[in-house]
């Protein structure tokens, strides 16, 4: 074979090899550039995830707040509607104080029958009107004592009830709808002190002493 053509086969085998050399790193500059596509991919999928979240928590926020209003607003609708003659209920309760009142000494005055009974039945209507729009008077005497609804004005030693327990009714209670809108002023029983308790166990106990003597 000459010598040209040797060369030739040289520089074919030469070229050949450059091109393999070529392709390969290509092919790793894709694997990289490919690798580096699928990174920069999911980061972009992460940041836009952590947007989505970030606009749902602000449209869960936005429609809770919506809500909120919506329920207050309702229940001041729902309060107005039904409590609405309170400050005039209030007012003419003091009116029903007087004919108690006078309905409680009446007896003690010399009039005819038929002042009383006309007393009597105009109160009794009064009282039914209130009635009639959710006004209730409450009943104390004889309850347990309830700071939701008494008012203790004072208390008396009263051993035939138990403690804490409303004696007398100085001024009436009364409700509208489920509110307190007075407070009932009461006498309330002592409490038993410890003292008369003992006193009362040791009599006991000297009375049963001398009953086996």
């Amino acid at each position: 074979m000459s010598k040209h053509k040797k060369d030739k086969l040289q520089d074919e085998q030469n070229k050949s090899t450059e091109q393999e050399e070529n392709i390969s790193e290509n092919l790793e500059q894709n694997e990289k550039g490919s690798e580096s596509f699928d990174e920069k991919a999911e980061i972009k999928i992460a940041e836009l995830e952590m947007q989505v979240k970030d606009w749902q928590d602000k449209l869960l926020r936005k429609a809770t707040k919506k809500e909120n209003y919506k329920r207050r607003t309702e229940n001041d609708q729902f309060n107005l509607i039904n409590y609405a003659a309170e400050s005039f209920i209030v007012k003419l309760l003091p009116i029903v104080d007087d004919f108690e009142r006078t309905l409680e000494h009446i007896d003690d005055i010399n009039n005819n029958k038929s002042v009383k009974d006309g007393i009597k039945l105009v109160y009794e209507k009064l009282l039914k009107v209130l009635n009639d729009q959710g006004i209730k008077k409450m009943q104390t005497k004889g309850q347990p004592f309830n700071v939701d609804y008494h008012d203790a004005l004072m208390q008396k030693k009263d051993d035939s009830v138990p403690d804490h327990t409303v004696l007398e009714e100085i001024e009436s209670g009364y409700l509208y709808r489920d509110k307190v809108i007075r407070h009932a002023k009461v006498i309330v029983s002592e409490e038993s002190s410890s003292d008369d308790n003992q006193i009362s166990n040791e009599g006991s106990g000297e009375s049963s002493t001398e009953n086996e003597k």
